[in-house]
């Protein structure tokens, strides 16, 4: 399964601090960013992933995070 989120994610660091976030819950899970394009995209590629609560982590941390439709 591949779920694709638009967040307001800026800079490398906070990124790579909301990916450490999240595989501490999905670890066999493949996460990255593209802060290169306009929605900032979070994508997560594996098995058991569980949308609301990646939208609830990522919110969690004072960032924006909607599934992108």
């Amino acid at each position: 399964m591949v779920e694709v989120f638009k967040t307001n994610v800026e800079e490398k660091v906070q990124a790579s601090f909301i990916i450490t976030l999240l595989k501490g819950h999905f670890p066999e899970a493949r996460i990255n960013f593209d802060l290169t394009d306009c929605d900032r995209i979070l994508r997560l590629e594996g098995d058991d992933l569980i949308t609301y609560k990646v939208v609830h982590l990522v919110n969690e941390q004072g960032f924006y995070c909607t599934v992108l439709e």
